[in-house]
């Protein structure tokens, strides 16, 4: 463990929420609401275009966080409130990706977005350190935004525009992920997912007709089968299994060259124990490991109440960025 993360705060489950699983749902439940959002679409290379969402402050030279949602999440995922909170209390900017079609809007090219899509990312990046050239910017990933960033910082190496991250509940193995998510409670955390980017596929196939059968994209009940029908075809991989191997993040964490906290927890109903990289993990001199027995999958609950959760994992994020810079 990097000595940056043996000085974080460890993780403690609130008392009604000792398992991942208790953890896992009530994740989602909001705690306190995000400050007021300030949105612009930014248009990418292969005429499209992206939303990025602000927490503006008044110095320019204020550090930034850009955050990467999870899978099918958004600006108003209950991590993305709470990420922008903490953020705003340090008087730092706070900017959103909401990746292609998870802003409510159909977008324009036939490709959409997937965990190992990088180019957006790198793009919103590389703009906002062209906007604020004097502020130090940070980057942090929830689940599938976990993979993309671990991912992303191992393709940059040494050229990463960002000063640090954080990573938390990260896939590091995708074919473990949908194998878990297509298996636990009867697939219930795949077909959860499916009821959003079923649609949305059924609606990109009437965009590009010749894309995929939209009927087949119907019946099915597993990402594995949506990965092999729509994710892989749609990006250009030949399937589902090429998709996995090529795109998780668990390849790329080697050749990171910023510091890069992890937070996972063994319980993620998500993941298994034997996937976490453990040993790439502490013998690289630049990612810090926090790994938790505890905290489910993009939970990491520590107080409040069922219906008022307190957060945990943003907070901790936000105080290693804040080491970073020489505070606290």
């Amino acid at each position: 463990m990097g000595a940056d993360s043996a000085a974080l705060p460890a993780f403690r489950p609130a008392w009604w929420a000792p398992t991942g699983l208790l953890q896992t749902l009530a994740g989602p439940r909001p705690g306190s609401p995000a400050p007021a959002w300030r949105s612009e679409t930014w248009p990418t290379p292969d005429d499209d275009e992206v939303r990025v969402h602000f927490i503006d402050v008044p110095r320019p030279d204020a550090p930034i966080v850009l955050l990467l949602h999870g899978l099918e999440g958004s600006r108003d995922s209950a991590y993305v409130a709470a990420a922008a909170n903490h953020a705003a209390a340090r008087g730092w900017r706070f900017c959103a990706l909401e990746f292609r079609t998870c802003s409510g809007v159909l977008n324009r090219a036939r490709r959409t977005y997937h965990s190992g899509e990088t180019t957006d990312t790198a793009m919103v990046a590389e703009r906002l350190r062209s906007r604020f050239p004097a502020a130090s910017l940070f980057a942090i990933g929830f689940s599938l935004g976990a993979n993309v960033l671990l991912k992303w910082l191992g393709e940059c190496g040494d050229r990463s525009p960002i000063r640090a991250a954080a990573a938390i509940s990260a896939p590091f193995d995708l074919a473990v992920c949908s194998r878990q998510c297509d298996t636990r409670y009867g697939g219930a955390i795949a077909r959860r997912f499916l009821r959003t980017l079923i649609p949305k596929a059924i609606a990109k196939a009437a965009q590009f007709p010749d894309s995929y059968d939209a009927d087949a994209v119907r019946r099915c009940r597993t990402f594995r089968a949506f990965d092999d029908l729509v994710t892989a075809p749609t990006h250009g991989f030949a399937d589902a299994d090429d998709y996995y191997r090529t795109q998780s993040c668990g390849q790329f964490l080697r050749a990171i060259r910023r510091p890069t906290l992890t937070i996972t927890a063994l319980d993620d109903p998500l993941g298994q124990p034997s996937a976490v990289p453990r040993d790439v993990l502490r013998e690289s001199n630049h990612l810090h490991p926090l790994i938790s027995r505890r905290g489910g999958h993009v939970a990491f609950l520590s107080g409040g109440t069922p219906w008022r959760p307190r957060r945990w994992a943003e907070n901790v994020a936000l105080q290693f960025f804040a080491r970073q810079i020489g505070g606290t």
